[in-house]
């Protein structure tokens, strides 16, 4: 039996997932709400036009206020709503933006086709790595893959339940490129005499192709096949992981998903052994059952430094506690078949314990030990016991990590108030609520961040505002990717 979709029916799923989350950045960024009753809000855009959209943390059904009356706004009249509006906010044409919203949307349409005909994983940490369709709920364009074709990147796709084997290359001994412990591709395969080991993405293979042909032509590297076994692409897309030998490794892929060409940039990984070295300290200090995914190390080729480097990441199973299943974060917060967040009977009671699992981690890494985790939903692992219960946090990236005094740590506090509580805790706790109606989540996330003595903590309570990021506007103005710039919004501890 055919399982996949009617085309009209997969267009509507793919607007309506697409335009969630520029409609989030549109509306938190440059328009004004205008009082008014709760369940259709009405904003005032720069141009003075008025849109009305139906409210909830993936807003939909926008509508435009023309010649006395309300008219829809499908995706694409929105993408261009959005570049008329941005071009007379900032006086800036936008690059290339309005052509990856557009891209973003096709690429939900071509997941959606793909997942119908797809059987999901069986493990539900992988099914949840999988996830994630509308991706970053505050993102102008969270599922653009580079503006290729679907056919490319498909393959490799996580949200299309991909898995696949790894291509393997040899890299001559004398090329190789290395740091710390990356012994785990050694075992991967067997390279020839006189050459090392080196895993490659197909994709950045792919992508790399052309500038690797002399390197193949001389010798300098070698094509020794597949992996006899599959890897599955995480939710980060780049990053897979082997259940067998327990490893993640993370590749370069010269495609710009959200803000960043997702490069394994040299500067990035000469500063990354320092990074992860201060975090692995930190977790040993506070003991179990928080963990940290160290990244080991990474291996090279001298010639192709970005394009070939592959990163080594622990797995999972040294860090689990006994009877532990892990679960990404982020498709807690998207949903997922099996999601404990849905399948609980005492909410709140799942809620606290989520809360006691994932924020102590957080605060004590930067208070104690000056190190700032980019916490957010992607970066963080939570552990359920065999009745659902969370029972231990694990947290991933020293690349996304921060150190102190390299940044100030009223920079870091931001950072991290960004990530844990705006990214992080605000997507869960409106996924929860949304599943159990009544469910009031922010009195206990006051109450646990209140139990932590830091100095920060009271005007965090108190303040009228939190930091949240500009993503549309970063990405119109050209900034970079890592240059975070926040923009106030409501604080929902305040007065809690």
């Amino acid at each position: 039996m055919d399982l996949t979709p009617p085309t009209d029916a997969v267009g509507r799923r793919a607007d309506a997932y697409a335009s969630a989350p520029l409609l989030n950045c549109l509306l938190r960024e440059v328009a004004e709400p205008l009082p008014g009753p709760g369940g259709r809000r009405v904003h005032r855009l720069p141009s003075g036009r008025l849109l009305r959209v139906r409210t909830g943390r993936r807003p939909a059904d926008p509508e435009l206020r023309a010649a006395g009356s309300w008219r829809p706004v499908g995706h694409t009249e929105l993408v261009k709503l959005v570049a008329e509006e941005l071009r007379r906010h900032t006086g800036l044409p936008g690059g290339d933006l309005p052509a990856e919203m557009l891209d973003s949307r096709e690429a939900v349409a071509a997941l959606l086709t793909a997942r119908a005909r797809a059987t999901p994983p069986a493990d539900p940490y992988l099914r949840s790595e999988q996830s994630l369709i509308t991706g970053h709920p505050c993102h102008p364009a969270p599922k653009a893959r580079g503006g290729g074709p679907a056919a490319a990147w498909l393959p490799y796709a996580p949200e299309a339940h991909a898995r696949f084997p790894l291509v393997l290359l040899g890299v001559r001994e004398d090329q190789v490129a290395e740091e710390g412990d990356t012994r785990a591709l050694d075992a991967l395969g067997t390279a020839p005499p006189g050459y090392r080991l080196l895993p490659a993405h197909p994709w950045q293979l792919d992508l790399a192709g052309p500038e690797l042909a002399g390197a193949f032509a001389d010798g300098r590297l070698l094509r020794l096949g597949d992996t006899p076994f599959d890897t599955w692409p995480t939710a980060a897309v780049r990053t897979v992981y082997e259940p067998r030998r327990d490893v993640f490794l993370k590749f370069s892929l010269d495609v710009r998903i959200t803000n960043d060409i997702r490069r394994l940039w040299r500067h990035d990984l000469r500063r990354l052994r320092r990074t992860d070295t201060a975090a692995r300290h930190a977790f040993a200090a506070m003991g179990p059952p928080a963990a940290w995914l160290s990244d080991r190390g990474y291996r090279t080729a001298a010639f192709a430094f970005e394009e070939l480097a592959v990163l080594v990441r622990d797995g999972l199973r040294g860090h689990l506690l006994p009877g532990a299943g892990p679960l990404l974060a982020a498709g807690l917060a998207e949903g997922f078949e099996g999601s404990p967040a849905a399948a609980t009977a005492d909410p709140a009671a799942w809620w606290e314990a989520y809360l006691r699992q994932v924020v102590p981690p957080v605060l004590t890494a930067f208070d104690d030990h000056g190190v700032v985790l980019e916490a957010h939903l992607q970066n963080t692992l939570v552990a359920v016991d065999g009745a659902g219960l969370p029972v231990q946090a694990l947290f991933r990236d020293a690349e996304g990590a921060k150190l102190l005094p390299d940044v100030s740590r009223a920079a870091g506090w931001e950072r991290l108030v960004y990530c844990l509580v705006v990214n992080h805790l605000t997507e869960v706790a409106a996924a929860l609520a949304d599943l159990h109606p009544g469910l009031v989540p922010w009195p206990a996330v006051r109450r646990e961040l209140a139990r932590h003595d830091l100095p920060e903590i009271p005007a965090l309570l108190t303040a009228p505002t939190l930091p949240g990021k500009t993503n549309l506007l970063l990405r119109w103005t050209g900034a970079d990717g890592a240059d975070a710039r926040y923009l106030p919004l409501p604080n929902p501890l305040a007065g809690t």
